[in-house]
């Protein structure tokens, strides 16, 4: 009778939905960036001496800790650490084929507009966007902190963002775990190289179809965003953002890409339902922390900066890694306990975070027991190997 009551106790305890209190007093980035300092538009400007002169003059305190990474191999470089010949080129074609797909984010919009209902409209966008491939699909108003302020890469350098669209449609599409978790490895720089022409197709499909019922659209791909596009799907419901500066989604963690389009087609957005526990969760587990080989990533509690709380790593330091390894390395990815395979069991053990407080600590601790504190990298396949 004693151990029956006990395990009614135990249950209750772990079982019923005992979410907390935690919350976010704010979220709302408090400026905008510029996309001249995110990091790959300063890769750009080391391969285009004519924008160093300015882009130090406006940004004097980069200008050191940029020499330094621009001295190194470089992001899938044949002299990089873990150069591989056949997971290197593979990405390289991705990245080349997404080239093809820049000039067409935007294009000719018909004339006389579809007469269709915005339910309608939302309905077929959200329905045909997983049949596409997506994972996840949302959709949100469209807000002034989502948009960078200047460009930074390609012919667009420089130039204002004077998006006028009045919503976003973010969708994810999923990482494969096998190749992930081969990070720092060529694997995963294939993976993210392949996910990023995948979400750039999906986006490119949605956008031209709003266009040809007749409503502005621009697909917003690799290379060629207008917008930052973690804060577009956190928004449009599709997840929180974590300790790694990642989308954290419900159903497969951090494993993901993002896909983003702007518009102004009648659309519904979809409701957004804040989920705190994932804040908590990475309070308290700092497990992408321990493994990010270049110690990017904070182990403080969540902080407030530029008016949101959040987390903020250390690019410089993560891309610094990425100039020398030849890859993205994806660590912090592979080893969250949110990323682990889609299955019964950790897709339980995700619905227990979720929904009750104590049975989220104890996973914090059982996903040290089960996976250890510091996972080590997977091997790479034997077909990829060379």
């Amino acid at each position: 009778m004693v151990f029956l009551i006990i395990f009614i106790l135990l249950f209750l305890l772990f079982f019923l939905p005992i979410k907390g209190s935690f919350k976010l007093s704010s979220e709302t980035p408090g400026k905008r960036i510029n996309e001249r300092n995110v990091m790959f538009s300063r890769l750009e400007i080391a391969k285009r001496p004519e924008l160093q002169k300015q882009y130090y003059k406006d940004f004097p305190e980069h200008k050191d800790l940029d020499e330094v990474w621009h001295q190194k191999p470089g992001l899938s470089s044949k002299g990089s650490q873990f150069y591989a010949p056949l997971s290197f080129k593979a990405s390289d074609v991705s990245f080349h084929t997404i080239e093809f797909l820049r000039p067409i984010v935007n294009g000719p919009v018909e004339p006389i507009p579809e007469d269709i209902s915005a339910e309608k409209l939302t309905t077929f966008v959200l329905k045909w966007g997983k049949k596409l491939g997506a994972v996840s699909i949302g959709i949100c108003d469209l807000k002034d902190y989502h948009l960078y302020t200047e460009r930074g890469r390609g012919e667009a350098y420089g130039k204002k963002v004077e998006n006028n669209h009045r919503y976003g449609i973010a969708f994810t599409v999923e990482m494969d775990e096998e190749y992930l978790s081969t990070g720092p490895a060529g694997p995963t720089l294939m993976e993210s190289a392949y996910q990023y022409l995948n979400s750039g197709v999906i986006s490119i499909q949605i956008a031209e179809f709003l266009r040809r019922m007749g409503f502005e659209s621009r697909a917003h791909i690799d290379g060629d965003y207008e917008l930052i596009a973690p804060l577009v799907a956190r928004d449009a419901g599709l997840g929180e953002l974590g300790r790694m500066g990642l989308l954290m989604t419900p159903e497969l963690g951090p494993r993901v890409r993002i896909g983003v389009i702007t518009t102004n087609a009648p659309l519904t957005i979809t409701e957004r339902k804040p989920d705190y526990t994932v804040h908590q969760f990475c309070n308290w587990c700092k497990k992408c922390a321990v493994v990010c080989p270049s110690q990017a990533i904070s182990k403080n509690p969540i902080e407030t900066m530029d008016g949101a709380e959040r987390w903020k790593i250390n690019h410089e330091k993560c891309f610094g890694y990425w100039c020398t390894t030849g890859t993205d390395c994806g660590r912090c990815m592979s080893v969250c306990p949110y990323a682990h395979k889609n299955n019964w069991l950790h897709n339980f053990v995700r619905w227990g975070i979720k929904n009750n407080i104590f049975f989220r600590y104890v996973a914090v601790h059982l996903d040290d027991v089960f996976y250890g504190k510091k996972p080590k990298p997977k091997e790479v396949p034997d077909w990829l190997k060379g």
